[in-house]
């Protein structure tokens, strides 16, 4: 990075699962700094979703860095999730056309509820599977499978965790990390905010500030995803072997049920 950019900069790792994110700064300049992200990059930040896009360059070795603004700001608090400009911003991010148009182009295909549930399936390891409430939410994911089609498919974030919703200093809020992005039902991000942040005596007047109207068909198709997310969160701790985060992931497949 020190020869892109010039020994004068002082460069230093992000953080983050891939190691491939850094932070530079010189004098006054800041940069957020990222080998090879996706040419979805460039239409998250002219459609205003990510911080702005600086500039773009390939080395010799064929990686592409970008290069975006590095702002102060804060990340989200759990209670900041019931606020309208979440809603706002995640309904601009459904309803854009850039977005979906450019993700088609990367020739990513909708994914349909059974192909989804398939990988979750072939993710999970005997123990994993043989467990009580896995079991039972296997049954459930099996049983409404056929009841949870939408025609309605936009791009999704996949990951609405309250950090990675990025406030700036002056008011602007961008979504960030969008690695596992896709082409799905919105029930998917819906679904993941409304139960992980919002009472559900709020969720009807929240899905109204996006601009939709609860039915029981999007209940339905909320809670299906929500509860195959959470058994790739149990597979994933169990992965890491953080046997207690786990356990967290399979009671709540009760509260879910």
């Amino acid at each position: 990075m020190e020869h892109l950019l010039g020994q004068e900069w002082e460069i230093v790792p992000a953080g983050g699962a891939t190691g491939e994110a850094f932070y530079a700064k010189h004098e006054d300049q800041r940069l957020f700094l990222k080998r090879n992200s996706s040419p979805f990059l460039a239409v998250l930040s002219a459609e205003g979703i990510v911080p702005k896009l600086v500039w773009t360059k390939r080395m010799e070795n064929g990686d592409v860095i970008t290069a975006q603004q590095w702002l102060e700001g804060r990340e989200l608090k759990p209670h900041d999730m019931n606020h309208e400009r979440v809603a706002r911003l995640l309904k601009k991010i459904h309803r854009s056309e850039p977005l979906l148009g450019m993700l088609k182009r990367l020739e990513k295909s909708p994914l349909l509820p059974e192909t989804l549930f398939q990988m979750v399936r072939d993710e999970l390891d005997e123990e994993v599977h043989s467990m009580p409430e896995v079991q039972k939410t296997i049954a459930f994911l099996t049983k409404e499978g056929a009841n949870v089609y939408s025609d309605e498919k936009v791009v999704c974030h996949g990951d609405v965790n309250h950090n990675n919703w990025l406030l700036s200093e002056c008011n602007q809020l961008y979504l960030i990390d969008w690695d596992g992005a896709m082409i799905a039902d919105p029930a998917i991000d819906l679904g993941l905010l409304l139960y992980w942040y919002i009472p559900e005596e709020n969720w009807e007047q929240w899905l109204s500030m996006y601009g939709k109207n609860s039915s029981d068909n999007l209940k339905l198709r909320m809670k299906w995803y929500v509860a195959l997310q959470t058994l790739s969160s149990i597979q994933w701790h169990k992965n890491k072997n953080r046997l207690q985060e786990m356990d967290k992931w399979v009671n709540y497949l009760n509260v879910i049920l």
